[in-house]
């Protein structure tokens, strides 16, 4: 994991999830309304960004065809 990445993505979310707080704080809650799906997708692809990339499987039931190399007659 890269961990310039990680950092920035710790900071966007202090900052976004820190202001939402402050607001409810506040009681701006009508001003949070309409900021509650935003929020749920930050959180969503903040959890997505910090997962390592998974390895594509092949489709159930198929077999993935063979490359050849460069030694194997490959153009």
């Amino acid at each position: 994991m890269n961990t310039r990445k990680t950092v920035i993505t710790a900071i966007a979310v202090i900052v976004v999830f820190g202001w939402s707080a402050g607001m409810a704080a506040m009681g701006h809650a009508a001003a949070l309304a309409p900021l509650a799906p935003v929020l749920g997708l930050t959180a969503q692809q903040v959890a997505r960004a910090l997962r390592p990339p998974a390895e594509p499987a092949p489709a159930p039931g198929r077999r993935a065809a063979p490359v050849p190399d460069t030694g194997d007659g490959a153009r």
